[in-house]
């Protein structure tokens, strides 16, 4: 995983099929800790998105701006690639050619569009969502690619077909429309036969979220048979809210961080890791209390 990519030599190996590992985060301090950890990239999860930023479930609440504010500043605070969810791309083909340029104007490398009607349903818990007609989802692709300024900007077309003919008749239409790589949802498939088969019929590497019974279901070579981009989405946001669930019951009980059943990162490891020492770097060279000799002339 500490393999260090560019955008350019992302693209090339996820097109490839050359997999590439990926931690999902849901704000710029959780995509920060999986650059420390060694990830190679970092995808922002709209489920992650709309719990940290909304404290609300991911049925697109949020706007298409709100989500741009998280992903600009995830890859602000990042040298590695971010993946952006961008969930059904907000409207239809025309606000999808906007999603895309306002994205990559943010820095990402990739970006996900999936094909159900708008506004989504989350298929993780929803038990049945709603998708496009396949011209209309293969519309939006083609706009996508269409309103794509850089080349290696990743097109990942995710279909929330349930049945596998649905999923493979769908993936063949987005890769026509010029997708990248191919995203099923976990509950379309069943096993490993079942997703290589989608990955034969459309011809494109896939983009494989590890969730359900892909997290228990496939070994590691199974997953980087299959894949360009292997996700673990929800990590981030599922660790953080059981720290803190854990860590904030025991302190309204206890009114003490004595017993805490969580450690917590000490003050001076989280200020070098946040950057403190840089801020005061510039601080010293910048925000002058006095003037260097030799510069008398000079007027602030």
């Amino acid at each position: 995983m500490n393999e260090r990519f560019d955008k350019r030599t992302f693209a090339a190996a996820a097109r490839a099929g050359e997999t590439i590992w990926v931690a999902g985060c849901h704000d710029a301090l959780s995509a920060k800790l999986a650059e420390e950890a060694g990830f190679a990239a970092v995808m922002t999860s709209g489920f992650g998105v709309s719990a940290s930023f909304l404290g609300a479930p991911d049925v697109e609440l949020y706007t298409m701006s709100e989500n741009l504010t998280v992903v600009r500043n995830v890859a602000n605070a990042v040298s590695v690639p971010v993946v952006a969810d961008g969930d059904t791309g907000y409207g239809n083909a025309i606000n999808v050619m906007r999603t895309m340029r306002e994205f990559e104007q943010a820095g990402v490398a990739a970006i996900i569009f999936e094909d159900q009607e708008a506004p989504k349903r989350c298929p993780v818990v929803a038990s049945n969502v709603a998708v496009l007609p396949v011209d209309e989802g293969s519309g939006k692709i083609r706009a996508a690619v269409e309103a794509r300024r850089d080349p290696d900007t990743l097109i990942v077309a995710r279909t929330d077909a349930v049945t596998e003919s649905e999923a493979i008749l769908r993936a063949k239409s987005y890769v026509e429309a010029g997708a990248d790589l191919i995203q099923p949802i976990s509950k379309c498939f069943d096993d490993f036969a079942g997703l290589a088969r989608l990955r034969d019929a459309c011809g494109k590497p896939l983009s494989l979220q590890i969730l359900g019974w892909l997290e228990a279901g496939l070994s590691v070579e199974e997953i980087q048979e299959l894949a360009g981009l292997a996700t673990f989405p929800l990590v981030s946001l599922m660790s953080t809210a059981e720290a803190l669930r854990r860590n904030f019951a025991q302190l309204v009980k206890d009114r003490s961080t004595a017993s805490l059943p969580q450690p917590v990162m000490a003050m001076a490891d989280f200020k070098a890791f946040i950057g403190f020492q840089e801020i005061e770097a510039l601080q010293n060279r910048f925000l002058l209390k006095e003037l260097p000799t030799g510069t008398e002339g000079y007027s602030r």
